[in-house]
């Protein structure tokens, strides 16, 4: 049996953005790509990090699997990988961070989530999907990922993503800085070429944590598996 693997998607995206990297793997890998919370069709499931870590955990191959995640999946399968030890072969985060440590930025963000969360609301999917394909976060992405992106964006509820943003979203979550130390499994943190914010969060989460290793995609940003899939399924 092939070994396995599950990916985690990124906030406004579904399973459908691994589709090229699941792929890629598919003669090595035997992929699980689910939809969570809030997104694509899993739209009435709790947005909690505990829900989402107990759901991995009902999803994932025994014995033993590889878990990779991007941006908010990369937050969902850091938290995952604490109690997944010691099922995990090897942990994956892309583009990912383990919280803010300082609670007052911490509160702004919160509160910035819970704004943006009420306009989602307000102005649907095809109005936020306009403004989020905005951000400086995507320069740089090729005119064909920025389509398929907001492709996938178009796949959400604006009460989903709004959920999914309450529940998942960095200002909620309880920061993972000081418990880095103790986690032991192999750790590959991927960042794209572009990304220089998520590339010095990588070198300070390498520095915390036992068993870790940067990987840098040319030619990408933030969004590396969506940039070059290729080159993230041979990370993976």
């Amino acid at each position: 049996m092939l070994p396995a693997l599950v990916l985690l998607h990124g906030f406004t995206q579904t399973r459908q953005s691994w589709r090229r990297t699941a792929q890629a793997l598919a003669p090595r890998y035997r992929a699980v790509v689910p939809d969570l919370p809030g997104h694509g069709q899993a739209v009435h499931r709790t947005a909690s990090f505990d829900a989402c870590a107990a759901y991995v955990r009902a999803l994932a191959p025994a014995p033993a699997f590889t878990l990779a995640g991007y941006s908010m999946g990369g937050r969902i399968a850091l938290t995952a990988a604490f109690a997944l030890a010691d099922r995990l072969d090897r942990l994956v985060l892309i583009g990912a961070s383990p919280g803010l440590a300082d609670a007052a930025e911490r509160q702004a963000r919160r509160a910035a989530d819970e704004t943006l969360a009420d306009r989602i609301v307000e102005i649907g999917v095809e109005a936020f999907a306009r403004e989020w394909a905005a951000l400086p976060l995507w320069e740089g992405q090729p005119e064909r990922v920025r389509a398929a992106a907001n492709a996938d964006r178009l796949r959400n509820t604006p009460e989903g993503l709004a959920s999914a943003l309450r529940g998942l979203g960095t200002g909620v979550m309880e920061p993972l800085w000081d418990a880095l130390p103790s986690l032991a499994v192999p750790v590959t943190l991927v960042v794209g070429e572009r990304d220089a914010k998520f590339h010095a969060i990588a070198e300070r989460m390498a520095a915390a944590l036992p068993r870790a290793e940067i990987a840098v995609v040319p030619d990408a940003g933030h969004a590396a598996q969506l940039e070059q899939p290729a080159a993230v399924a041979a990370l993976l």
